[in-house]
């Protein structure tokens, strides 16, 4: 029950948006940091398929932008393509 009373929080509050945003940013940071130290001890064990396996924290760095693009471009095209105008059905 707590998460829905923060979520009420931080969509009535701007500035609990962009600290939340800036944890959440902060949280994918040290994803990759993780990453990069679990991987580089690693690299003469894995069995590399692809040239993009060799660089250490690819996986995780891709994952936070593919994610940031996804919902970016998605808010885009909801806005741009799908929402009608607010007096769209007054006639």
């Amino acid at each position: 029950m707590w998460i829905i009373n923060y979520l009420e929080k931080i969509i009535e509050h701007p500035e609990e948006m962009k600290k939340t945003k800036k944890y959440f940013l902060y949280f994918g940071i040290a994803l990759v940091v993780v990453d990069i130290i679990i991987h580089i001890p690693q690299l003469h064990l894995v069995h590399i398929y692809f040239f993009w396996d060799w660089i250490p924290g690819f996986s995780s760095f891709y994952g936070i932008l593919s994610t940031y693009l996804i919902i970016v471009i998605s808010k885009w095209l909801g806005h741009e393509l799908l929402m009608k105008p607010e007096d769209f059905y007054n006639d």
